[in-house]
């Protein structure tokens, strides 16, 4: 069963409770009888297991950032290298 979030908008306590989907929305506080309001909260959806977009087809984090860093270390090899030139003539 999920679970809902309220927010009583006399006294501002806020509240967890677990409902089942077709139950009615709370409408009463139970501790000063005032009005709730249903807030939105964030839920814990994890794709977990094969055919999904993020686990099958998404590109590996992994190889870009090994790409961009050899770039890198080149760049910085062959700026020094220039420099060593330069500093030899």
């Amino acid at each position: 069963m999920p679970i809902y979030e309220y927010r009583c908008e006399g006294c501002g306590k806020e509240m967890e409770v677990m409902q089942k989907i077709t139950d009615e929305p709370l409408s009463v506080c139970p501790g000063c009888g005032g009005s709730l309001q249903r807030l939105i909260s964030n839920t814990s959806f994890i794709l977990k297991g094969t055919g999904w977009y993020a686990t099958d087809y998404a590109r590996k984090g992994s190889s870009a950032p090994s790409k961009s860093s050899s770039e890198s270390e080149g760049s910085k090899d062959s700026s020094s290298s220039s420099s060593k030139e330069k500093k030899e003539d």
